[in-house]
């Protein structure tokens, strides 16, 4: 672990003109005085690094000394993939390999084109969960994780919205997911291919017998298909709702995306007035409600009985909170 741990610090060295103790300690998620530490053994070993002192000082290499490049790991051969995820390289427990693999990767190419790559990544970044949203804790995903590369079945208790709510599940995994910061699992069970959010596992078992991985599974291609098929699922009934020309040309922003485009797809008119009437696919009346009330008063809820005689309820009552 040291001795990786010198090599990224050397190859660190060599991707910068100048580089501080902190900033080493941060890549490596090391403590600063581990960095001192380090140092002295490079110096020892016969490495020419030197540090400057004061505001602007660090460590450097001396001029025109290169060492020769080890090879990438196995492991950090595997990890380029999350190159740009940071974040998702941490969940699975592989920060410190990808930092690695970077390192190796900047400090092999030339000049030119790692002072490009730099420069690319000073001005992007990617951060994939959505806003107002936090990351969920899950426990059991480096274990999953492994079970997955391993192919190695996994037994798990599971908590899900139907009842019975806690039930137990034999699965051969297949692939992870991120989807807006929140991992998935894809399995293959009894009765076919299953996908399982890894925050709601509870109790999880690795078991010895080994995966049968379909030579023919593409996990991308499976993930579109449920997508789509998830949100035919989750929508069973609909809504007759009529809306002003404002709250039409809102909807992209005030629904989430599939339920958006299949109330424009359905749309009628417009009338004389200006309004709209549309197909709002919903999942059931009190699931409707909040996304109704965030379409305010430019929406009418005409059928079903039941939900139109629902939101005016709501209505009222707000109305009476607010002394209306």
């Amino acid at each position: 672990m040291r001795a990786s741990r010198l090599m990224s610090i050397l190859l660190l060295l060599q991707t910068r003109d100048r580089v501080t103790a902190q900033e080493i300690a941060g890549q490596l998620e090391v403590s600063i005085r581990t960095v001192y530490r380090d140092m002295e053994s490079l110096s020892a070993a016969g490495i020419p690094v030197y540090g400057d002192p004061g505001h602007d000082g660090g460590y450097r290499l001396l001029d025109g000394f290169r060492a020769k490049l080890e090879l990438l790991t196995t492991d950090e051969a595997g990890s380029l993939f999350f190159a740009g995820l940071p974040s998702a390289a941490a969940d699975l427990g592989l920060g410190a390999i990808v930092t690695a693999a970077n390192l190796k990767v900047m400090s092999a190419l030339p000049p030119e084109l790692r002072d490009r790559a730099g420069r690319v990544a000073e001005r992007f970044h990617l951060d994939a969960p959505g806003w107002y949203s936090e990351a969920e804790p899950t426990p059991h995903l480096t274990t999953v994780a492994d079970a997955v590369w391993n192919e190695h079945a996994l037994r798990f208790t599971y908590i899900r919205w139907a009842t019975p709510h806690l039930v137990t599940r034999t699965a051969e995994p297949l692939g992870l997911v991120l989807k807006s910061g929140n991992w998935y699992l894809v399995g293959h069970t009894g009765t076919g291919l299953r996908t399982y959010r890894i925050s709601r596992i509870m109790e999880l078992e690795v078991l010895p017998d080994s995966v049968s991985r379909p030579p023919d599974f593409d996990l991308a291609a499976y993930w579109a298909i449920y997508l789509e098929s998830f949100d035919q699922r989750r929508h069973h009934h609909s809504a007759l709702i009529r809306l002003t020309a404002e709250t039409f040309e809102r909807l992209p922003e005030l629904l989430d995306p599939a339920t958006a485009q299949a109330a424009r797809d359905s749309a009628t008119g417009p009338t004389p007035t200006g309004y709209r009437d549309i197909r709002l696919p919903i999942e059931s009346t009190d699931r409707a409600i909040p996304d109704l009330l965030r379409l305010g008063a430019g929406a009418e809820v005409l059928a079903p009985e039941s939900l139109r005689d629902r939101i005016a309820t709501e209505t009222a009552a707000m109305a009476r909170r607010y002394g209306h």
